[in-house]
């Protein structure tokens, strides 16, 4: 037999993995540390994690941790979560939202990623429809590895970025799954009450006509930031605002933002007690529970009332400080003048900044002729680095950023970093 053609040849990789796109978050970051590596003075505000060093995690957590691994704790889990920790998730979320989960409607997971693939491959079958806004986090790469389609609604500032019932509704009608997250990353923002009711009217109301004709019409509700609310900010769900949305609502949560443990890996969902069960078969083939040492210890954790609020009082005014430094100080660049704007800290780790510098030039004639030219000004030229929104879906035309503080180190940082900004601006023409 003769050698196969260049036409013909094959690699053997899967047509899915072949086409699935790099988180751009991740490109970036990697681009900012290679400047640092470099010697650059860079404020990198890029990625939704935590500097240790500033925000460590709980301290009676590391130590319960410490000490399961010293007591052996370190063979397989159950692969649904640990009872106990399923018990306690299940009072938190009682405590914490006044909503009634069992423990058998718990699956404990290793952080909130594998909740979320989880769902997708749960009520997805290839090709049925993902509805989500933009800008959101990570679901068309969701859509992408379930082989669903993917249906992006871009969202607006003057609504917060949060989608509202009469964007979704022209494409419900096929859809299988609606992606929501409040608070929203990356804008820190969430859904009011009217905006989320309107959603889940529409939802039930889709669900009447479906019954006993075809699949249900779901929300995936990722609220991972929902413990680091500011100034008077409130947290809606479907299940509190609609009981009918019970069936249909799965929610998605656990303590890497709430408790600064991005790399302690316990995250959970909870839902209808038949979804999460497949779930749980699902993820148990896939290897993907929370380590059982971190289990056990965030066990004696959340079921610690003083030591919970203690550290979440303190966490949310140190992050919500820098917050409004960073809004105060842009606020101050817009009064005199710069073409800046941002909106209001609600909740998360995020600012929403807006640099509207396209078409301006530097003083040595450069245009910033699209948002790419203005990304790499603000980064090579202030030394900001942070992420446009179009990494998160948005027009590759928009104007608006996610400024995360988690590696900030705090509020008295903020004026530095924003006179070296404002003299970056204040050479463009």
């Amino acid at each position: 037999m003769g050698m196969l053609t260049d036409e013909v040849a094959v690699s053997g990789i899967s047509t899915m993995a072949e086409n699935l796109i790099g988180s751009e978050i991740i490109k970036l970051a990697n681009e900012v540390n290679e400047l640092i590596r470099k010697g650059e003075k860079i404020s990198n505000f890029t990625i939704g994690d935590f500097d240790p060093a500033v925000f460590p995690i709980p301290e009676r957590l590391a130590q319960r941790i410490l000490e399961a691994y010293k007591q052996g704790q370190t063979n397989y889990p159950v692969a649904n979560g640990m009872p106990d920790l399923r018990k306690a998730v299940s009072r938190f979320i009682n405590r914490s939202q006044k909503l009634d989960y069992s423990a058998d409607e718990v699956l404990i997971t290793g952080g909130a990623r594998p909740a979320i693939y989880g769902i997708y491959k749960t009520l997805i079958d290839p090709g049925d429809t993902v509805i989500y806004p933009v800008p959101s986090w990570n679901n068309n790469h969701y859509c992408h590895l379930t082989l669903a389609k993917g249906v992006m609604v871009e969202t607006t500032a003057d609504k917060f970025f949060m989608p509202d019932a009469s964007q979704l509704k022209p494409h419900i009608s096929n859809a299988t799954l609606i992606a929501l997250c409040s608070p929203l990353n990356p804008t820190g923002t969430v859904f009011g009450r009217e905006q989320l009711s309107g959603i889940c009217e529409l939802v039930l109301n889709e669900n009447e006509k479906r019954k006993g004709k075809s699949k249900p019409l779901y929300i995936m509700y990722d609220q991972v930031y929902s413990s680091l609310l500011f100034s008077g900010t409130h947290h809606y769900d479907p299940v509190s605002l609609f009981p009918e949305m019970r069936p249909y609502t799965l929610f998605v949560d656990g303590i890497s933002k709430s408790f600064a443990a991005t790399g302690v890996r316990v995250g959970w969902a909870f839902g209808p007690k038949e979804i999460i069960s497949r779930m749980a078969a699902i993820l148990s083939h896939v290897g993907a529970w929370a380590p059982k040492a971190e289990q056990i210890a965030v066990t004696h954790f959340v079921n610690d009332d003083a030591a919970v609020d203690s550290f979440l009082n303190h966490f949310r005014t140190e992050i919500d400080s820098r917050l409004q430094a960073f809004y105060k100080a842009f606020q101050e660049l817009k009064s005199r003048g710069y073409s800046v704007e941002c909106i209001a800290p609600q909740a998360a780790i995020y600012l929403t900044v807006k640099f509207d510098l396209k078409r301006l030039k530097t003083t040595d004639g450069l245009l910033l002729k699209d948002q790419v030219d203005v990304t790499s000004y603000l980064l090579n030229k202030a030394g900001l680095a942070i992420v446009p929104f179009s990494a998160f879906g948005s027009s590759h035309d928009s104007p608006w950023y996610r400024l995360s503080v988690g590696t900030c180190r705090g509020a008295m940082d903020v004026p530095q970093i924003m006179n070296r900004l404002e003299s970056a601006l204040s050479e463009l023409k």
